[in-house]
């Protein structure tokens, strides 16, 4: 029986873990603390799942396909853990991001619209849509449970007979680990930890990941505003995202611009008067109804980035991979990505270079952020 490490159970780590454990792996999924803990990227209270992705079509045709994958995870836990309310694209531009996005869209024959802004602001009351060209509207996207898909994806690989191990791991040569005093050796080895990764392999990765702090935001909505479910929204030229209230927990916004450096171990949790400014001042702008609405729910998260905002799935030496540089635009992508990855550690499939151990150079136009660095 083939064997696998996989350290980090964050979305990814625990995907990749069931997905191997159902094909007859024997797996051993180690975390320093409990899936889904609040220092995990992938502990946030929801994620969005989106096709758009500006001029890509890779990231297109995975999101599509992590839709269904989202949707089989469901019938087999038994619960919902995706809310298809749809996402608006508020475009500034007749011919910017959210064009380009449509044109791909419409090449992947996945469902889109182009509405006028007196139809947006249709589907979401509230909102002020007399500065937009048009909207890119996404009608089988929407809102993501993330800190409880988490969770449950770590229960169903547990389930499928994978040995869930807390504690700290650290490389210990080779296709070996050292987890907390204990040597666990595999047939392969795979890192998926996120903003840990700079710090357990530093320039052995031979590229950069830039670990930023990100301050999210849930306001607290008059009960009209919470049912039926509202759409999700993404702002790129704003760098700004949000959707409607979900399970009672506030109307998401928040501020997607790169945050200050951030310590994922040492950094505290507490969100920033900064962070809360960014929010207000968007909130006031395009929901100006809600601009004195109070804040119920604050998380600080992490981000952990290439500087192209590609991935990383490489081989760093014989047998051991590292998974990263997805924050901001990878949970989404979990289910499907997990099935690529059990591929190439199967030998079945060779990694794609561009998420090779290379040179970055500062790309912007994959993540919701538009104020990311021009290439």
């Amino acid at each position: 029986m083939k064997s696998a490490i996989v350290v980090g159970a964050g979305i990814w780590g625990a995907s990749l873990a069931l997905r191997l454990a159902d094909e007859g792996w024997r797996v051993t999924l180690v975390e320093q603390y409990a899936p889904g803990h609040v220092r995990q990227a992938s502990a946030g209270e929801t994620r969005l799942l989106r096709c758009a992705h500006g001029s890509d079509d890779w990231y297109p045709r995975m999101a599509w396909r992590a839709r269904n994958g989202w949707r089989d995870l469901e019938e087999r836990a038994g619960e919902e853990l995706y809310q298809e309310a749809g996402l608006m694209w508020l475009a500034h531009r007749e011919d910017g991001w959210e064009s380009r996005s449509a044109g791909v869209l419409a090449a992947l024959d996945i469902p889109h619209e182009l509405l006028e802004p007196a139809q947006a602001e249709a589907l979401f009351p509230g909102l002020r849509g007399d500065d937009l060209a048009f909207v890119l509207w996404e009608p089988n996207a929407g809102v993501l449970r993330a800190r409880r898909a988490t969770q449950v994806t770590a229960r169903l690989a547990r389930a499928a007979g994978v040995r869930q191990v807390r504690a700290r791991a650290a490389p210990y040569g080779g296709r070996r680990v050292v987890a907390d005093g204990e040597v666990l050796a595999a047939d392969r080895v795979v890192w998926a930890c996120g903003a840990w990764l700079p710090g357990l392999f530093g320039d052995r990765l031979g590229v950069d990941i830039e670990v930023t702090r990100q301050d999210t935001f849930h306001f607290g909505v008059p009960r009209e505003w919470s049912t039926p479910p509202l759409p999700a929204f993404c702002d790129y030229e704003q760098s700004a995202y949000g959707h409607g209230d979900l399970d009672g927990a506030g109307m998401k916004v928040t501020s997607d611009a790169e945050g200050d450096p951030y310590d994922p171990e040492t950094g505290g949790r507490q969100v920033s008067a900064h962070g809360e400014a960014l929010a207000r001042d968007y909130l006031a702008r395009r929901f100006p109804s809600l601009a004195g609405a109070p804040v119920v729910l604050g998380q600080v998260c992490q981000y952990a980035l290439t500087k192209d905002a590609e991935w990383i799935v490489a081989e760093v030496e014989d047998g051991v991979w590292v998974l990263g540089g997805d924050s901001g635009h990878g949970f989404k992508h979990a289910p499907v990505l997990a099935e690529l990855v059990a591929e190439i550690l199967d030998g079945t499939r060779e990694p794609d270079a561009r998420f090779g151990l290379r040179e970055r150079q500062p790309v912007r136009g994959l993540r919701t952020s538009g104020r990311t660095a021009e290439g």
